[in-house]
């Protein structure tokens, strides 16, 4: 294929990025490369390809050409210069944190991010002598401001939050960072750089867990790291070779087909998502329910404003008044939505989590914990059968 200047649209973008049939014999899917050691003709080739380590084959830890299919895909999803694949979303947000963060440093962490990402600055990072404080995902640009220090070099955050859903002013947050000198790290699993675009917005680096919608079949382990400036990639390169967090060709072939569907998929698991956040809207036994594009979800203006669509991924809360005897009965009872956790996949999931044992910066405002729902390919309708049947042994 003759690299031309991207297509105009998003999915005839996904369809041909990464591709490169005449240097594969014409073979139409990037070939999965298996590779350790590569082999030089001359020692000035072999000088050659340690000077562009970054950009060429050179040894398997730096990446292979199925590797790099990869990241050029994931690149033009996001908008961004350059990715890196690393083995899972929390290898992604590692690698990040650690390429911009230095002993002595300070960073801001939104209350509402992944939870192991908060547990890895406060207790990897702080052995390292950087120090991580939280803010709540709504803040204003004021009480922003009010936390930042000298010595913070970089703000993450994730919109929506995973777990309780608020969608953060991302310009906003930018525009209070960069002031004071800080980057703009973003976790961008929930619209899997489909329906935000990080670098519109004044992101630095988007993370994703490519495990999730864009490997889409629940059979992978893969994180990406995208950005669009040089030294950023050059910095995120080094940590990640450094630290030996090298994506397996495999996985990162599984991560190229799906983002060859992700175009088709991800329209069907919003329309169900939806279908669903409404029927439970409307269910007495459901207090709240947390989908960015419903009004009840806190930045629900923000999404409207900043995306162009939503994922399956979305939480409700029950009434008060239940025990946990009376949610077990409701979730074992399941037969479409299985209990476990990532999301992303074909199959739907359910899990009961608790933001009062991870928030730190203000309380949940519920007795009950979230339900938090993946909206998988199956009928709606079937879907909203077994929820019903749920609610149903809920109040029994």
């Amino acid at each position: 294929m003759k690299k031309t200047a991207p297509p105009k649209h998003q999915d005839t973008r996904l369809t041909t990025s990464g591709r490169d049939p005449e240097r594969n014999h014409g073979i139409v899917n990037p070939p999965v490369y298996h590779a350790s050691t590569v082999t030089f003709p001359t020692v000035r080739a072999l000088h050659d390809a340690r000077e562009h380590r970054f950009d060429t084959v050179y040894y398997g830890r730096f990446g292979t050409p199925t590797t790099f299919a990869f990241e050029e895909a994931v690149a033009d999803l996001e908008e961004g210069r350059r990715s890196v694949a690393v083995p899972s979303g929390m290898a992604a947000i590692a690698v990040s944190l650690m390429s911009v963060l230095h002993a002595g440093e300070h960073v801001l962490v939104s209350d509402n991010v992944y939870y192991p990402t908060l547990s890895f600055c406060q207790g990897f990072l702080r052995k390292f002598g950087v120090e991580a404080t939280p803010f709540p995902p709504m803040a204003g640009a004021d009480e922003l401001r009010a936390l930042m220090r000298p010595e913070t070099k970089a703000v993450f955050c994730e919109a929506p939050g995973s777990i309780t859903f608020e969608v953060q002013d991302i310009p906003m947050i930018a525009d209070v960072a960069h002031a004071a000198g800080a980057l703009v790290l973003m976790d961008n699993t929930w619209s899997a750089g489909y329906h935000f675009k990080p670098f519109r917005h004044g992101v630095d680096i988007s993370i994703q867990a490519a495990t999730k919608y864009i490997v889409g079949h629940s059979d992978a382990m893969l994180g990406a790291v995208t950005v669009t400036d040089a030294d950023l990639h050059t910095r995120l390169k080094t940590t990640q070779v450094g630290m030996g967090y090298s994506a397996a060709p495999d996985d990162c072939y599984l991560g190229i087909r799906g983002l060859r569907s992700l175009a088709a998929r991800l329209p069907r698991h919003e329309a169900t998502g939806l279908k669903l956040a409404d029927w439970l809207a409307g269910r007495p036994e459901v207090k709240t329910v947390l989908h960015p594009a419903l009004e009840s979800c806190p930045g629900h203006e923000i999404w409207k404003r900043d995306f162009t669509g939503a994922s399956g991924l979305f939480g409700f809360v029950l009434r008060d008044g239940y025990s946990p005897d009376d949610r077990a009965r409701m979730l074992d009872g399941m037969e479409l939505f299985a209990m476990g956790y990532s999301w992303g996949g074909f199959e739907s999931l359910i899990i009961e989590s608790d933001p009062r044992t991870m928030r730190t910066t203000h309380d949940w405002p519920h007795e009950q914990p979230v339900l938090r729902i993946h909206a998988g390919m199956e009928d709606p309708d079937d879907l909203i059968a077994d929820l019903d049947a749920g609610l149903r042994r809920l109040s029994a």
